[in-house]
């Protein structure tokens, strides 16, 4: 079948199987151009795999490193000619390409929150790779079943203390409008930390060292996101960033656990990206889109590949093995972002942008191609009007 995009609001709901292969293959080649990491782990696990940041971190780990990686993700197959979604075809083209060159690549697919899931990667570990080295969590979900109780709790991107009103890019129409999203109730706060706090990533890290899978001196790290003040109502200072601080405090006790073992918990603040996530964020894709115009122009602008190669060569893997933090005890990949000549051209852009200005002021085909990219599409090289496939299986 011919494969075109379809989106629908703020998702593609078609993805591209040769397209995704593309763009994981111009990421691992990214990383192999970039100077070896000689020091870096030789066992990773990822959690959270498929997209995003977790994605290149696996290929940062696998092709940076030369790690053998056990992905985990939570993605649907290709069934009765409909596509599968774009990380499932991500990770068969990376599973493919570690291979090729001798390297262990194996992933779980299932969810990840469950204790299922934690108890076949703990038995993956064990019977082909040894100990780990390497825990990178990465999840983003909007809902989470609790593997104790089966409660079910639902994320909600909403502000705290009063409804928030601001300016958002309607990229369908390609027009600023206003959002406006009501005051979180304490019940929406509660199971937003509960899905994307740090119990989770706790729980992982309990279950792999109570199962003596961790190695001496192991790392672990989960990201984070702070942003601009302009994004501060709805993230930083909303539900999502009371989620963000419990990841904080899951860090502290994760310190403790690994105690013994020598090893040690980070919280990575990365920079601002398109993600599916990001697109629906009201004032955070205005914010990318006028953000990714003035890195381009100033210098530093980096997508998820760069940001995570230069995690581990500059952050993770070099100082001697000191991990260079800021004062909150945070690694800060987003510091080319909070740049003040880069933060002082945005606040000079953001009350100037309107409908009418959006080529002017805005990255808008820079952002769009991104989102089209995290579906297979727009990926050079890729022939989109022949026939392909849609049914691709791991090997």
């Amino acid at each position: 079948m011919i494969i075109r995009p379809k989106v629908r609001g703020f998702v593609c709901v078609t993805s591209h199987p040769t397209g995704c292969a593309a763009n994981v293959q111009e990421q691992i080649d990214y990383v192999k151009s970039q100077p070896a990491i000689n020091d870096g782990p030789k066992n990773a696990l990822i959690i959270g795999a498929s997209t995003g940041y977790g994605l290149a971190s696996r290929i940062a780990a696998a092709f940076g490193c030369k790690a053998n990686t056990l992905g985990i993700f939570f993605e649907r197959p290709s069934e009765r000619g409909r596509t599968a979604t774009p990380g499932w075809y991500n990770s068969v083209a990376l599973e493919n390409a570690a291979k090729a060159e001798g390297l262990y690549a194996s992933s779980l697919n299932g969810d990840a929150f469950s204790n299922k899931i934690k108890e076949q990667a703990i038995e993956r570990i064990q019977s082909d790779m040894g100990k780990i080295d390497l825990v990178i969590y990465s999840l983003a979900s909007p809902r989470r079943t609790d593997p104790e109780t089966g409660e079910v709790y639902r994320s909600t991107l909403k502000p705290i203390g009063r409804d928030y009103s601001n300016k958002y890019l309607d990229t369908d129409k390609k027009t600023i409008q206003e959002a406006s999203l009501e005051a979180a109730t304490d019940e929406d706060i509660s199971s937003t930390v509960k899905v994307m706090g740090g119990e989770d990533w706790e729980l992982w890290i309990q279950a792999l060292k109570e199962a003596n899978v961790l190695a001496d001196n192991c790392k672990t790290v989960a990201y984070d996101y702070i942003g601009p003040q302009v994004t501060w109502p709805i993230y930083k200072d909303g539900t999502i960033g009371r989620a963000k601080i419990d990841l904080r405090r899951a860090k502290e006790a994760i310190n403790q656990s690994l105690g013994s073992l020598g090893g040690e918990a980070h919280v990575s603040v990365n920079k601002a990206v398109v993600t599916q996530a990001s697109s629906a964020i009201p004032g955070v894709n205005l914010y990318v889109t006028i953000l990714f115009k003035i890195m381009k122009e100033l210098g530093g602008h980096e997508g998820c590949i760069e940001q995570m190669s230069r995690l581990f060569s500059d952050r993770l893997y070099s100082n001697g093995g000191t991990v260079p933090l800021d004062e909150l005890g945070l690694i800060r990949m987003d510091d080319w972002e909070m740049e003040q000549k880069i933060q002082d051209a945005v606040s000079d852009v953001w009350p100037r942008v309107n409908t009418d200005t959006i080529n002017e002021l805005t990255d808008f085909e820079g952002y769009q191609s991104e989102f089209l990219r995290l579906f297979g599409f727009g990926v050079d090289g890729v022939d989109y009007e022949a026939e392909v496939e849609p049914e691709v299986e791991f090997s």
